[in-house]
This record gives structure tokens, C-alpha cells and sequence, in this order.
């Protein structure tokens, strides 16, 4: 089981890579604090977004932008290195998914099980505890829960643990309504 891969694809090759890194380095925490900033730019900045998911965007210009992002951010050394080598790839559309790859590694390597929750809003302290709390005890494991907002869901939640998805969500529930009433007329 423990040469399992958790992750895959060019995404995950790349995530490996920089965990590999990182852990020689013995800087795995810090390399995740540093990625879990950049993914919370991407996801507060409809321009960043566009930047890292466009192709319009030539390499120049996505390395003058991260540049200067990182900068500000204070991000140096090992993650500032692995995105400017993702850019002069072009494979910064796939820096997401590289972030949530290496989350699963270190989440692994802890002997933790990594989960992504979607909700309408921002969770509250008390309301993460209580999902934490949940998730441990369906799949045994401790959990590292990563949170995003997508206010188009309305209300509910989506949790996704490895290939499984539970999506509780206000507009799926709405939009199976919907369609089974289409059926129904």
C-alpha cells in the first residue's frame, strides 16, 4: 500500500518532485504554507485566475506577474523556483492541481487523509471541527481539510476524500429538482 500512487499525471509528477524537494530540504512545511498562499491569490483574484489559466498569456508575462506576486508575498527560495520552472514549462495552468498534489503527499506522509470542502460560505471554527470530526470518523484517519468558497453552490457543501465525492450542495439539489420535474411534464 505504500507505494500507492496518491497522485498522478503530469500534475502529479510535478508535485512529487517538488515534495521530494522539499523533504530533502526538510522544509514540508514550509513549502505547504507557501503553496496554501499562492492557491488562496489564485482563488481571491479573478485576474491571477485568468493569468494562470489562460493560454493568451505568454511565459513573460505570467513570470512578470508571479514575480511580483511572489515578491510581495515574501515568497522565496524552493516554491518561487518550482513556479517560475512550472512557467518556463508552461504548465501553470496545472499549478492548482499540482498545489493539491503535493497537499496529498505531505497529508500521506503524515499518515493523514486530505479533503477538499467546498462551501457557500466561509466555515466557521466550530462548523470545521464538526467536519473534521465527521471525516475522521468515516474514514479512521486524521484528516487535513482544505476549504474553498464557491457562492454559486447557494448553500450545503461538497466533500471530496480521495475519488469519492459527496456533494450536499444547495444548487445540485436544485438543479436534480429540476430536471425531474422536466421528466415529469
Amino acid at each position: 500500500m505504500a507505494s500507492e500512487n496518491i497522485v498522478s499525471g503530469m500534475a502529479g509528477r510535478y508535485a512529487t518532485a517538488l515534495f521530494e524537494l522539499a523533504e530533502s530540504e526538510r522544509s514540508l512545511d514550509a513549502v505547504a504554507a507557501d503553496l496554501k498562499a499562492i492557491q488562496a491569490m489564485i482563488d481571491g483574484s479573478a485576474d491571477l485566475k485568468r493569468v494562470v489559466l489562460s493560454p493568451v498569456f505568454g511565459a513573460d508575462d505570467q513570470a512578470k506577474a508571479f514575480a511580483a506576486i511572489l515578491d510581495r508575498a515574501g515568497i522565496k527560495g524552493l516554491v518561487a523556483n518550482f513556479v517560475g520552472l512550472v512557467i518556463k514549462k508552461r504548465r501553470l495552468f496545472a499549478l492548482p492541481a499540482m498545489i493539491t498534489g503535493y497537499r496529498q503527499l505531505l497529508a500521506k506522509s503524515r499518515g493523514e487523509v486530505s479533503a477538499d470542502v467546498t462551501s457557500a460560505h466561509a466555515l466557521s471554527d466550530a462548523q470545521l471541527a464538526s467536519i473534521k470530526a465527521a471525516l475522521k470518523a468515516a474514514t479512521g484517519s486524521d484528516v487535513l481539510v482544505n476549504t474553498r468558497v464557491d457562492e454559486g453552490l447557494l448553500g450545503g457543501l461538497i466533500v471530496k476524500v480521495g475519488s469519492r465525492m459527496i456533494d450536499s450542495s444547495l444548487k445540485t439539489k436544485l438543479n436534480s429538482l429540476k430536471l425531474a420535474m422536466k421528466e415529469a411534464s
